[in-house]
C-alpha cells in the first residue's frame, strides 16, 4: 500500500466494528423492561453465548482500555462476586427457561483475579442457571503475571478449554512505558500449566503502536512469542485516547509511532507470523492451520462479535457484569459501567441494563454486510439483503463513502458485490465504516484504522 493511501486513511478513528451499531450508538431509552421482553424470547433463538465481565486488576497497565478498577484487596472483588452470582439468577429468572449455554468466555479486567474456589463456585453457579452443552467452549482471558497454580488447576477441573494470555510486547523498553513488565518465563510457565491442565488452545494478545516500538522490537516479540506455539495470535493497534482513559495520559505521545510506522509493524508482525506458519484471520487474527478459525474462514463461517473474530454462530449472547454487553435478536443491552449502580439495581431485583439499541431491519442487513467485509473481505449484498425487505442497491447508491474507497483502489464493487482489494485489507475497517449509517454523527473518538 502507497504512503499516501496509508496517512489518508491511516490516521482516520474508526470503530473496530465488533458490534453493528456500535456502543456509542446505545441510548438510555433501552432499557430493563425491553430486555426482559427480549431474555423472554431468547430461547426460541437456540443456544446462547455467555460474557462474564470481571472488572478488577491489581495494577493498571497504562495502555488499557477496558472497563477496570485496580483494588489491592480482595473484599471489594468477593462483593463483585456475590452481586455477579444474583445476576446469574435474575437473568435466569426473567428468561424464564433454563438456557442452553453454547459459549462461556471471562472478561475483565483479570478475570482469573479471584481466589481458585471462588472461579469453582462461580462455574456451578453457570451451570446451575444454564443447560451446557456437551462441547461448551468456556475461555478466560489471563493474566500470566499474577496466574496461580491453584487457579490453573481450577480451571482445567471447572472445564476450560480456552485461554487468552496478555502478552502486548516482550520489548523491556515497551513494557516499562506502559507500566506492564511480563517476563517470557512468566508467560512460559502459565502456558505449560494451564496445557499441564487441560487448557487445550491458548491465544496471545500483541499490540502495535505502543510506546518506543519499532518494527525490529515487534518482530523480536513475535519470534520470542512462537517458541511456545500458541494456537491463535490476536493483534490489535494501540488506541490512544487519553480525554476517555486518563490513565493513558502517562504514556509520553511523542514515543508513539505515526500511521505509517504503525502499519510497518502489523505487516511485519503478520509477515512473521506467516513464516512462522500461522494463518492470517480476518484483519487482526492469527492461527495455526488445524484451529477452528483458520477452518472457520476456508468454510466462510467466521464471526465477529465484542471478543473478535470467532466461530461463535449464537444468535443470543447474555452480558453479565459491569458494563458488560448482551446482544438478543431484539438488540443490545449494556450494563451499568459503574459497579455502585450495577450492584444497587440487582440488590432490587431489576436487571441493570443502562443502555440499548433496538435493531431495525436495515441496522441487521447493515451488520451483515459489514460482519462480512471484516471476516472475509468481501460483500455480496444481493445475497445478503435477500430477506432484508431492502433491494441491494439502497446501500450502494449514493454511497460517497464507498466510491471514494473504489476511487482510491483501496475497494472495488462488481455488480452488487463489494470487495477489499488485496493489498488493502488493512484498511477494511475504512470500506466496513461505508455501511455504517452513524459513522461520524455520534461525536466519539475511536481507535485509528493504522
Amino acid at each position: 500500500m502507497s504512503d499516501a493511501l496509508v496517512r489518508k486513511y491511516g490516521e482516520t478513528r474508526l470503530p473496530r466494528y465488533t458490534s453493528y451499531p456500535t456502543a456509542p450508538a446505545f441510548a438510555p431509552s433501552v432499557g430493563p423492561d425491553d430486555y426482559a421482553s427480549g431474555l423472554r424470547e431468547a430461547a426460541s433463538f437456540g443456544p446462547v453465548s455467555i460474557y462474564l465481565h470481571v472488572p478488577f486488576c491489581r495494577s493498571m497497565c497504562w495502555y488499557c482500555g477496558c472497563h477496570t478498577t485496580i483494588t489491592r484487596q480482595d473484599a471489594p472483588i468477593l462483593e463483585y462476586l456475590d452481586v455477579l452470582m444474583k445476576e446469574i439468577d435474575l437473568v435466569s429468572a426473567t428468561a424464564g427457561t433454563k438456557l442452553s449455554a453454547k459459549n462461556v468466555h471471562f472478561g475483565g479486567g483479570t478475570p482469573t483475579i479471584m481466589a481458585s474456589h471462588e472461579f469453582a463456585v462461580l462455574m456451578q453457579k453457570l451451570k446451575t442457571a444454564f443447560n451446557f452443552v456437551s462441547d461448551a467452549s468456556i475461555a478466560v482471558e489471563i493474566d500470566p503475571r499474577t496466574l496461580t497454580s491453584e487457579m490453573i488447576i481450577a480451571l482445567g477441573e471447572n472445564g476450560v478449554n480456552r485461554a487468552s494470555l496478555g502478552v502486548q510486547s516482550f520489548d523491556p523498553l515497551v513494557q516499562k512505558a506502559i507500566n506492564r513488565v511480563q517476563t517470557f518465563d512468566q508467560t512460559k510457565a502459565a502456558v505449560e500449566g494451564l496445557r499441564g491442565h487441560g487448557v487445550t488452545s491458548t491465544n496471545f494478545d500483541l499490540i502495535y503502536g505502543l510506546p518506543f516500538q519499532t518494527v525490529n522490537s515487534c518482530i523480536e516479540t513475535v519470534r520470542t512469542a512462537i517458541e511456545l506455539r500458541p494456537q491463535r495470535f490476536a493483534v490489535f493497534g494501540y488506541a490512544h485516547v487519553p480525554a476517555f482513559k486518563k490513565h493513558q495520559r502517562l504514556i509520553n505521545e511523542t514515543t508513539l509511532p505515526d500511521a505509517t510506522e504503525r502499519y510497518e509493524q502489523a505487516e511485519a508482525i503478520a509477515e512473521e507470523l506467516a513464516v512462522a506458519g500461522y494463518a492470517r484471520i480476518g484483519l487482526d487474527h492469527f492461527a495455526l492451520p488445524n484451529d477452528e478459525l483458520a477452518v472457520a474462514v476456508e468454510s466462510g463461517t467466521l464471526h465477529r462479535n465484542f471478543q473478535g473474530y470467532t466461530t461463535d454462530d449464537c444468535d443470543t449472547l447474555i452480558g453479565l457484569g459491569a458494563s458488560a454487553i448482551g446482544r438478543l435478536h431484539s438488540g443490545y443491552y449494556q450494563n451499568h459501567i459503574a459497579i455502585g449502580r450495577y450492584a444497587e439495581m440487582v440488590a432490587a431485583d431489576i436487571l441493570p441494563t443502562a443502555k440499548g439499541y433496538a435493531l431495525t431491519n436495515e441496522d441487521k442487513l447493515r451488520a451483515a454486510v459489514i460482519e462480512r467485509l471484516m471476516c472475509d473481505f468481501e460483500a455480496d449484498i444481493g445475497n445478503l439483503s435477500l430477506d432484508s425487505g431492502y433491494e441491494p442497491h439502497f446501500l450502494l447508491e449514493r454511497n460517497e463513502r464507498l466510491e471514494g474507497l473504489v476511487s482510491d483502489g483501496v475497494a472495488s464493487v462488481e455488480g452488487y458485490k463489494v470487495i477489499v482489494n488485496r493489498n488493502s485489507r488493512f484498511m477494511v475497517r475504512a470500506v466496513a465504516s461505508a455501511f455504517d449509517a452513524y459513522i461520524g454523527a455520534l461525536g466519539r473518538t475511536h481507535s485509528k484504522v493504522a
